[in-house]
């Protein structure tokens, strides 16, 4: 491919925190806690006030990731939101295959779950940002991270540069601006 390659922006946000209330629920089907409900906006302003806002939105077709998603979305109207199913904890290279198949030119969201989630985020990046939490990928973690790459079929493991990285934690008790 000829010319220089451009800054592909990938956003990766683990769901935020679900419940546990009832243990006959199936997994796919847990619903956001309390606690995911005011984490999942946050961090959406959080990313909307450092300018990373994502054109397309990949998310999990499981009920916790679509409703961390539809918290987040407000933050982000012209974002265009595609359900994949394949993302209900995938391996990451489940995901990093779908990111490679990709044909779009602006920033993606990813929203899905670790245990994939958190190897994928620890593989792709050249060197991990200095933040207790990032290996463990806790809910709502989110990382931004930027790659030199004529297209999505180039993004590969460890080409990433971290942009950003939080969890809900950072921004309690004020902890952060």
């Amino acid at each position: 491919m000829s010319g220089s390659p451009r800054t592909h922006r990938l956003i990766v946000v683990r769901h935020a925190k679900s419940g546990w209330d009832d243990p006959l629920l199936a997994d796919h089907d847990r619903p956001l806690a309390p606690r995911g409900r005011r984490a999942a906006p946050v961090m959406a302003a959080w990313l909307t006030g450092l300018g990373h806002a994502p054109s397309l939105a990949l998310v999990s077709s499981a009920r916790r990731t679509q409703e961390t998603w539809a918290l987040m979305a407000p933050h982000f109207p012209d974002a265009t939101l595609r359900v994949e199913p394949a993302l209900y904890h995938s391996a990451p290279e489940t995901i990093l295959a779908l990111l490679q198949g990709l044909d779009t030119e602006g920033p993606v969201a990813i929203v899905g779950h670790n245990p994939g989630l958190a190897e994928l985020a620890m593989a792709l990046v050249a060197r991990p940002p200095r933040h207790p939490h990032f290996a463990r990928f806790p809910t709502t973690a989110t990382l931004v991270a930027d790659f030199a790459a004529h297209s999505w079929a180039g993004v590969a493991p460890g080409a990433g540069k971290v942009v950003d990285f939080a969890v809900p934690r950072d921004f309690e008790d004020g902890e952060r601006a």
